[in-house]
């Protein structure tokens, strides 16, 4: 496997082009998972999406992370984007027809179609203190809809609106697409090599906090 290694500005690897270029279409990929995130600028939806792919390269697996193009600003929607797979990905493209959709900011609902290419049988996660039965706009039938108020956990924890590391949590619980310790080794790191230990530890516990309170349900 090629990976690009962390580089010391905090970007999270991503894979190697290999010669995706010449391959023509992509071929299918049967354990190929499709994540977007949706939320606002200073919510943390790109290193959401990136510290999700660094987990699953210490599972010794391929990914992509990257955003959308064009500013964060705070406040701003922001979308971002994570594959993983057990071999090479050659798509390089947004996410269309994601298998999950984690919205970090449940305002974004009556904004845009966050459920846009979300089929009957994905997952949608929602930073919301709503009960699953009382969210609106809902995905396809049959699509499987969680909540978790994340912000909540991660004021709560944090002090702060940053519901990143909190809805990383509830996630690996409702779509454990990657290990909840895979995730809280790379939470430990990339954070420990910016922030004192108690900044670390309060991110687990939010980590933690929304993993146990999770609601879930069919829509």
């Amino acid at each position: 496997m090629t990976q690009t290694p962390v580089r010391d500005t905090g970007e999270a690897p991503r894979e190697s082009p290999q010669a995706s270029e010449d391959a023509g279409e992509a071929p299918v990929q049967d354990d190929l998972v499709e994540i977007r995130w949706h939320g606002r600028g200073g919510q943390g939806v790109v290193t959401g999406s990136e510290l999700l792919a660094e987990a699953a390269l210490l599972e010794g697996r391929y990914f992509q992370a990257f955003p959308e193009f064009g500013a964060e600003r705070t406040g701003a929607p922001v979308r971002a984007f994570t594959r993983l797979s057990s071999q090479p990905i050659y798509l390089h493209c947004p996410v269309l027809r994601p298998g999950v959709v984690v919205v970090l900011d449940p305002t974004l609902l009556a904004v845009i179609d966050v459920f846009e290419g979300l089929g009957q049988h994905g997952v949608a996660l929602i930073n919301t203190p709503l009960s699953p039965e009382q969210v609106t706009p809902r995905p396809a039938e049959g699509a499987r809809l969680y909540t978790v108020d994340a912000t909540r956990a991660a004021l709560d924890c944090l002090g702060r609106n940053i519901p990143n590391t909190a809805m990383l949590g509830a996630l690996t619980r409702v779509a454990p697409v990657v290990s909840s310790q895979a995730c809280v080794q790379v939470v430990q790191r990339r954070l420990g090599a910016r922030f004192p230990a108690r900044t670390v530890e309060a991110n687990l516990t939010a980590f933690w906090r929304a993993y146990s309170e999770v609601k879930g349900a069919t829509a």
